[in-house]
């Protein structure tokens, strides 16, 4: 099998990125991280004082709206909005606080899911998001769904904002987390369900390294097949 698709779904700080991202570059494929993609659109939104609430203007501002993947010296992917890197910006809690209520519209979904789709048949990807396995690569080779417990999640994602310098709570990042996981699970427009054939990964207690490895031998194992 020379190319193949790996979809990677999973809750909110999950660390489904991270994965996906040292799994592709194990791998060779290229990665992608839809959730940057919503995350810029969100970040363009709220910069703009466009109202999350306004469809006719959000979808008037998918049309100055490009989204692409750049990489840095050291060679990992960077997410660049009309050609200007917001890697740093859109991980931020302001967007994070908004980035569901905007991936839950439509119209945004829709111009996103075309251009991840236009990704994945150039070549092999290794992609995570919400609805990876089941809207956008329905027929993924591979598909993996990660989860964990809230708590934990809310901690690492704590780690991680403290990590860049970002000042948050405990309490807000958990209730950001328990939020997302509600707006995610329940919008109306694709909502985040692990497909039928995804393999359920729980990785409250696995080393970043043992997940890394158990998707490598499974995806080893189709290429080899």
């Amino acid at each position: 099998m020379e190319k193949m698709n790996i979809a990677i779904d999973g809750f909110s700080a999950c660390g489904k990125s991270t994965t996906a991202r040292v799994v592709a570059a194990k791998l060779g494929f290229t990665y992608v991280d839809s959730g940057a993609m919503y995350r810029a659109v969100t970040y363009y939104l709220l910069q703009n004082n466009i109202s999350l609430t306004d469809i006719t203007a959000i979808k008037e501002a998918l049309g100055r709206i490009e989204v692409r993947f750049e990489r840095d010296e050291a060679g990992n992917p960077i997410t660049c909005l009309n050609g200007q890197p917001v890697e740093e910006e859109i991980r931020k809690m302001e967007v994070s606080a908004n980035v569901s209520a905007v991936a839950a519209i439509s119209e945004v979904r829709r111009a996103m899911v075309s251009l991840q789709q236009q990704m994945g048949a150039k070549e092999g990807v290794v992609m995570d998001g919400r609805d990876i396995g089941t809207v956008v690569f329905p027929e993924a080779e591979l598909k993996i769904f990660m989860t964990a417990d809230p708590e934990i999640r809310a901690r690492r994602r704590l780690k991680e904002l403290k990590s860049k310098g970002v000042e948050a709570s405990f309490t807000d990042v958990k209730a950001n987390v328990a939020e997302r996981d509600h707006i995610d699970s329940t919008r109306d427009d694709s909502p985040l369900k692990k497909a039928d054939d995804a393999i359920i990964i729980d990785n409250s207690f696995m080393d970043f390294e043992e997940q890394v490895d158990k998707i490598i031998t499974l995806a080893k194992a189709l290429i080899e097949g």
